[in-house]
């Protein structure tokens, strides 16, 4: 899964080209940097007390499903329903503070930098009658927390949306690059991420009839990391849909 990242790839491509550049041949880095950015499109970024939060799109594989009948014959559906993005993080001291989406702990991976790191989440965008996992509902929209583990408390964060907040819908392909940018970042918001003290999971029993349903004034503890063998890099959304 680490190649399904942005930077995991840019890493390649920085290895390719230091090779190629040891044959002789004068390949520049930034030379990808179009290809690398029309690929891996940049979502929001958001700073909370020195931190830097950055969403970047990842590479997300769509299984062909089986034949299925239509009312023109038979057809095969692509399983387009998910999505896979990027977290990247600077300035944040891992003893302290972790990384949570929709209250779920983001596995993330040392960039060799101080303080720097990445991981990815893999989430249900749309739920389409034909999909591999037709009972999992969708997962958005995706709310990353920054959460203070010393003081139990989320200091910020941002939303990310598949489609515009407000519901609105677009009739025609954008324009150009600056007309696709827009709509990308409107799907983008720093205000909608999750606000209140962390209640620690023993007192959820007695404070559960206090607190209103759907409320965004309280959230669990930082739950335990939960790392997948299969893919470290990843958080998939979809395996706790069942504990919802």
């Amino acid at each position: 899964d680490k190649f399904m990242l942005p930077w995991f790839v840019e890493q390649d491509i920085k290895d390719i080209v230091s090779d190629l550049n040891d044959a002789g041949y004068p390949f520049q880095l930034n030379w990808f940097d179009p290809f690398f950015e029309f690929r891996f499109p940049h979502y929001g970024r958001v700073y909370v007390n020195g931190i830097e939060l950055e969403l970047r799109m990842g590479i997300e594989p769509w299984h062909v499903l089986g034949e299925e009948m239509s009312s023109t014959g038979t057809a095969r559906f692509v399983d387009s329903s998910l999505e896979r993005v990027q977290v990247k993080v600077k300035g944040i001291n891992n003893a302290r503070y972790t990384l949570l989406c929709n209250g779920k702990r983001i596995p993330l991976y040392e960039t060799g930098i101080k303080e720097e790191y990445v991981g990815g989440v893999r989430y249900r965008a749309w739920q389409p009658p034909s999909a591999l996992h037709p009972t999992i509902g969708v997962d958005t929209p995706i709310t990353f927390d920054i959460v203070d583990t010393w003081n139990s408390r989320s200091i910020g964060g941002c939303t990310y949306y598949v489609a515009h907040p407000g519901g609105r819908s677009y009739e025609t392909y954008p324009v150009n690059s600056y007309e696709a940018e827009s709509r990308r970042i409107s799907r983008f918001t720093n205000t909608a991420h999750t606000q209140g003290t962390l209640i620690p999971q023993p007192y959820i029993s007695e404070i559960q009839h206090y607190i209103q349903p759907h409320s965004k004034q309280f959230v669990i503890d930082a739950p335990p990391l939960e790392v997948n063998p299969e893919y470290p890099h990843t958080l998939d959304l979809r395996k706790f849909w069942r504990r919802k």
